[in-house]
């Protein structure tokens, strides 16, 4: 058995005792060191949790608990690092482990902006066909009315934002700030304009409505249509991927499958 072994089972005997007896309080360790990190904390990570965790509400708290915790991970595997290369400490050793805890750390912000980026996607695919749907019942009531009665069949992911938005305007906001809000919470290429105009459409008068919905209804075709030309796009990309990964596997079989041939030649 290596020294460094015996080290490594020494240090997490005497680090499990101190933790066991509460001589050290783990939950405390973290939260006394999290602040110290606090400058590595992404301007966009609040954020980024209420759109990973829509349903619920994020807190300053729950922020700070997750923060923490990816704080915890990543100095956890700089230690274990530092004392895997205790024998052999170099300059190169001790980058390599700060990389690693620091990529350990960085992971969960980049899962979270993965996601982000998916959601986005998603969103500007739905926006078009929710806001279709919206238009049929814009042509029965009011922009309001149609905006609470739409909740039950919009898609899912609109469903919170709906629900604010509408609780807004209820509470006697009249002003553009709900549908604004409704746009940042999902930032996709027309989702400002879409709701500058659904405001626009509220506000009019009864004899200018019907003008107002027409440009409505031809804003929201036009984003069907392209909605729909980047469906189209993604699956023509999605095929030509397929069938050139499909030409290399049959490429290289038959490249193999020659060298196989020739090998079995030079050996007779």
């Amino acid at each position: 058995m290596s020294t460094t072994f015996m080290f490594i089972i020494i240090a997490a005997i005497i680090t499990f005792i101190l933790f066991y007896n509460k001589i050290i309080d783990r939950n405390k360790f973290v939260q006394e060191v999290t602040p110290y990190f606090h400058f590595l904390m992404e301007d966009d990570y609040k954020f980024l949790l209420k759109v990973r965790y829509p349903n619920e509400e994020v807190t300053d708290k729950d922020v700070e608990d997750m923060f923490g915790g990816r704080v915890r991970r990543g100095l956890a595997v700089m230690v274990v690092l530092f004392i895997f290369f205790l024998n052999q400490m170099n300059f190169v050793n001790i980058m390599l482990s700060v990389i690693i805890g620091f990529v350990v750390f960085k992971l969960p912000y980049f899962q979270l902006n993965n996601y982000y980026k998916k959601n986005l996607h998603y969103i500007d695919m739905m926006l078009p066909y929710y806001l279709k749907s919206l238009e049929i019942l814009i042509q029965h009531y009011t922009v309001p009315v149609a905006l609470s009665k739409s909740i039950d069949t919009a898609p899912d992911i609109f469903k919170p934002g709906l629900k604010k938005m509408v609780e807004r305007i209820d509470s006697g906001d009249s002003s553009v700030d709900p549908y604004m809000g409704f746009a940042k919470e999902y930032p996709v290429r027309d989702s400002m304009r879409m709701m500058r105009l659904l405001y626009r459409l509220g506000l009019g008068a009864q004899d200018t409505k019907q003008e107002q919905l027409m440009m409505f209804s031809r804003t929201v075709s036009s984003l069907q249509n392209k909605s729909r030309e980047e469906k189209y796009k993604e699956r023509l990309e999605k095929m030509e991927g397929k069938t050139l990964m499909m030409l290399g596997v049959t490429g290289g079989g038959i490249l193999l499958l020659m060298l196989y041939a020739m090998m079995s030649m030079m050996s007779f």
